[in-house]
């Protein structure tokens, strides 16, 4: 069953998608950048700060599906450039313990709104968890 999950404590969707689907309790999310949910206003800062709020607004996602970091299969990570990959791993190894989930980090010419990075996941909900 697939089920559309929308978070008023992550940023609005801009387009024709949604924040997350869930379907037979794995959940997809929509990549994110770096905006603000209570403004819906893309926050330009540094590399360390756009991964900090987009982990955030993941966060926020998560929650309205009834998971959590702990449940998370598979990060992607798209950067603009690949000489900030280090200040990334600073800032998500300190929300992924040994356990950590599978990841990708790729490469790319642009993201939206000038975002030095964007992050998408794919996760679980746990019986005992689910809402």
């Amino acid at each position: 069953m697939k089920k559309i999950v929308n978070s008023d404590k992550a940023p609005k969707p801009v387009g024709p998608y949604n924040q997350a689907v869930i379907f037979n309790d794995i959940i997809f999310t929509a990549g994110q950048i770096s905006i603000n949910p209570e403004t819906q206003e893309f926050e330009n800062g540094t590399i360390e700060e756009q991964t900090l709020r987009i982990i955030q607004n993941l966060d926020a996602v998560l929650s309205a599906c009834g998971s959590g970091f702990d449940n998370i299969l598979k990060v992607t990570i798209f950067l603009k450039d690949m000489q900030d990959f280090s200040k990334v791993n600073e800032i998500y190894a300190k929300y992924f313990n040994k356990e950590a989930p599978a990841r990708s980090t790729v490469a790319v010419a642009a993201l939206p709104k000038g975002a030095l990075i964007e992050m998408e996941l794919i996760a679980y909900i746990n019986n005992t968890n689910k809402q």
